[in-house]
């Protein structure tokens, strides 16, 4: 892979000053490609970290939570298919789309990696104008994925509030809230359950609670469908006001 640029060729337009710089992780034990990869992505205007396998590489992204992971697959301690597999069982990572580049490029390991959960897969070597093609495409597809689950979680978020505080009025020092209180539920959340359900009737949105706990959008619509499930409920707005009722919330 050559990171020559052509003389005539502009540099490539400078990002929204509004638009935060995509954060990218490249693991790769190779220290040449690794360096020039490394460059030619910074180059492009984003911000690179690197590590040195998948052992390292899990470990910088639990720190940094990037939005994208390119990785090489044959790799010591921890080669690109085990770092896949650690990070979609990370609950902060579960969503963070993930490329392969490597040096096989037979159908069936193609095949593999797809069905591992691997976003995109570039067989070396590469060109690497269609490796920053493929990676603007990966972090443009998961800005969409997520600004359109943040906006069905923050649709009619504002009438939602008003409802929860009109339940509040009504069950406060009420006889039907202490009546509901002694026939609490026997309800088993776990922590994070638990957690969801207090920032949901607190009015948060999940992009708000996604934020709090330091998860994805997609992990927090996780818990609230198990919430949903676990109560009996079918909205937010039903959910809270059991919540309220039975005193599974402050």
């Amino acid at each position: 892979m050559t990171t020559s640029r052509p003389a005539d060729q502009e540099p490539a337009p400078a990002a929204d000053v509004d638009q935060p710089v995509p954060r990218l992780l490249l693991v790769d034990d190779e220290p040449g490609l690794r360096t020039a990869v490394q460059a030619y992505l910074e180059d492009e205007g984003f911000d690179v970290t690197t590590a040195v396998d998948g052992e390292e590489g899990f470990s910088k992204a639990q720190q940094l939570l990037p939005d994208l992971v390119i990785s090489d697959v044959m790799m010591p301690r921890c080669d690109g298919y085990g770092l896949l597999r650690r990070m979609r069982e990370d609950e902060r990572l579960g969503g963070t789309p993930v490329i392969f580049l490597t040096a096989k490029g037979m159908t069936a390991d193609r095949t593999q990696g797809y069905l591992a959960g691997v976003d995109d897969y570039i067989p070396k070597p590469f060109d690497p104008d269609e490796l920053v093609a493929r990676v603007r495409n990966v972090v443009r597809r998961q800005d969409r994925l997520l600004t359109e689950a943040a906006r069905f979680a923050d649709a009619d978020v504002g009438q939602m509030a008003r409802q929860i505080n009109e339940i509040r009025s009504m069950l406060t020092g009420s006889a039907a809230d202490a009546a509901a209180a002694a026939e609490a539920p026997q309800l088993s959340f776990t922590p994070r359950e638990a957690s969801v359900l207090q920032l949901v009737a607190e009015g948060l949105m999940n992009k708000e609670i996604a934020r709090q706990l330091e998860t994805s959008i997609r992990n927090v619509e996780k818990y609230v469908s198990r919430l949903f499930i676990k109560t009996g409920t079918s909205s937010r707005t039903e959910l809270v006001r059991f919540a309220l009722q039975h005193r599974l919330v402050d």
